[in-house]
């Protein structure tokens, strides 16, 4: 945890892998589906040359149908067969449970007057996937989806989005992420940042830094 040097006044948190399951869990559940294995997926990745096809689509510079037509066309070579990935996205999401608890902690926050945003790298086309897993306009008044705004974590450009809806300072505001890169990020630019290891320990950190601990 990287401790505020002032009051806070809002919460910025990631979404998959805080407010979900681990991510890992999601690409399980695919590796299973498909018999592609994850150094498969990454060396597809890599194969497709730059820029990674993961950020443009994390960006909204290609769709996720472009997406998946890459992957399909570079695991064929590697894996010596076509790979049928239709169905990721239902695949992917569907295995990733909501974390009730760190949202209700969050709620709680809501009402005792922090204020909350959301700040995720994802994809257009599972907007509505992720958003019915939690009633997340109920306590969050902005969504930093990179897929909308063309910057993606660690970018510092997509923090700067966060605070200019906001109206606050970098110091006023902690940030949740699972990703280490994502919270030295914003640390840098002065949040107090948390890095998510599991939603007891992520509460027990921002329980610190909101009473000044």
């Amino acid at each position: 945890m990287i401790r505020a040097a002032q009051p806070l006044r809002a919460v910025v948190s990631d979404f998959g892998g805080v407010l979900t399951a681990p991510l890992l869990e999601g690409f399980a559940l695919v590796q299973e589906d498909t018999g592609v294995p994850a150094r498969a997926f990454g060396e597809a990745l890599a194969r497709a040359g730059e820029p990674n096809p993961l950020f443009a689509l994390e960006v909204g510079a290609i769709t996720e149908a472009e997406f998946i037509a890459a992957l399909e066309r570079e695991l064929e070579p590697i894996l010596g067969r076509t790979v049928d990935l239709h169905g990721f996205a239902g695949r992917y999401m569907g295995s990733l449970a909501a974390n009730d608890a760190l949202f209700d902690y969050y709620r709680g926050l809501h009402a005792r007057g922090i204020r909350l945003a959301i700040c995720t790298n994802n994809v257009r086309e599972w907007e509505p996937l992720w958003r019915a897993k939690l009633p997340v306009d109920e306590i969050f008044e902005t969504v930093v989806d990179s897929a909308f705004v063309g910057v993606r974590k660690p970018e510092p450009e997509i923090y700067a989005i966060v605070l200019e809806r906001l109206g606050l300072e970098a110091g006023d505001c902690a940030f949740v992420d699972d990703i280490a890169a994502n919270v030295e990020a914003a640390a840098a630019l002065g949040f107090a940042g948390v890095r998510f290891e599991s939603t007891e320990q992520a509460i027990a950190a921002l329980d610190a830094l909101l009473d000044g601990r």
